[in-house]
C-alpha cells in the first residue's frame, strides 16, 4: 500500500489539548500499555474529524488495526464531548452579545433502517438537524444536539429551549423566514402571504438589512463544516450529537488560540 505525508489545518495547541485529556483519562484508568501514545492518538482523532479520513486509511497510516483505530477515535470523541457546554453554560457568553444569529443546518448521513424521521423534505436527502448560534461577527458560539432531519428548524429551536433562553436573557435574535411565529426576541424578515398585496418598499428595505445581518450566521455554519467528518456522517445518527459537541470543543480551543 502506498502512503504519503498529509497535513491537518489545526494548531499544536489543539493537539496538545486533546493529548492532555487522553493522558489524564489513561492515568485515571491506569492503562499500562497502548499501541499509540496520547499524542499519536490525538493526532489520529483529529485526522478523522478534521480531514474526514476513514478508519481504514487511518489504520494503515498509523499501523494499527481498523478496530483499534475506531476505538481510539470514539474514546477521544467521548472525552471531548463530555466537556462541551450546554445551552445554560453557553448563555453566560451569549447574553453579553449585542445580538445573536440563529440558523439551522442539515448534516447529511447515510441511509438507516428507520429512514423516514431522518429524511428532510426541504433538502431532499437524509440527515440530522443542528441549530447554530453565531455572534454579530459570524463566529460560532454554540451548536445544539442533533435531531432527525425531518424536524423543522423552529420546532428544533423550541425543543432545545433556545428561543426561551435567549428571550429571558433579553438577547435579540436574527433568524430566517423558517422561524416566523417563534415569538420572544426573534426577528424574522417580512414574508409575503398568498392572496395578499406585495411587500411595501419599506418592508423590502427592512428585509435587505435583515439579510445582511443574518448572512453572517452562514459563516458559523461554514466554520462548523470545515470539519470534513460532517460532510457526510457514515455512522449511527445517534452519534451525531457527540461528534458535533467534540468539534465544538476543539473549535473553541482553536479560536482562543487565534484570538490570543
Amino acid at each position: 500500500m502506498l502512503s504519503y505525508p498529509a497535513t491537518i489545518p489545526l494548531s499544536s495547541r489543539t493537539l496538545n489539548h486533546l493529548a492532555e485529556r487522553i493522558r489524564g483519562h489513561r492515568q485515571q484508568r491506569r492503562s499500562r500499555w497502548r499501541r499509540l501514545d496520547p499524542g499519536r492518538q490525538a493526532l489520529l482523532a483529529l485526522a478523522h474529524l478534521r480531514n474526514g479520513d476513514t478508519y481504514t486509511r487511518l489504520a494503515a497510516g498509523f499501523e494499527i488495526g481498523v478496530a483499534t483505530a475506531w476505538r481510539y477515535v470514539q474514546e477521544a470523541i467521548a472525552l471531548l464531548s463530555s466537556t462541551a457546554d450546554d445551552l445554560a453554560t453557553a448563555m453566560q457568553r451569549i447574553r453579553r452579545l449585542a445580538y445573536a444569529i440563529l440558523d439551522g443546518t442539515l448534516i447529511p448521513i447515510d441511509r438507516v433502517a428507520d429512514q423516514r424521521p431522518y429524511y428532510s423534505g426541504k433538502h431532499k436527502h437524509h440527515g440530522v438537524n443542528v441549530q447554530v448560534i453565531a455572534d454579530a461577527a459570524g463566529r460560532l458560539v454554540w451548536a445544539s444536539p442533533a435531531l432527525p432531519g425531518s424536524v423543522h428548524d423552529l420546532s428544533a429551536a423550541r425543543t432545545h429551549g433556545i428561543i426561551d433562553a435567549l428571550t429571558r436573557a433579553d438577547v435579540m435574535i436574527f433568524a430566517d423566514k423558517g422561524y416566523q411565529g417563534a415569538g420572544g426576541s426573534v426577528r424574522t424578515p417580512f414574508k409575503r402571504r398568498r392572496f395578499r398585496p406585495k411587500l411595501s418598499r419599506r418592508q423590502k428595505a427592512v428585509n435587505r438589512a435583515h439579510a445582511k445581518v443574518r448572512a453572517r450566521g452562514e459563516r458559523a455554519i461554514a466554520t462548523l463544516k470545515t470539519w470534513k467528518i460532517l460532510t457526510k456522517l457514515r455512522c449511527c445518527p445517534q452519534r451525531a450529537t457527540t461528534i458535533v459537541q467534540a468539534i465544538l470543543v476543539l473549535h473553541h480551543v482553536e479560536a482562543n488560540r487565534c484570538a490570543g
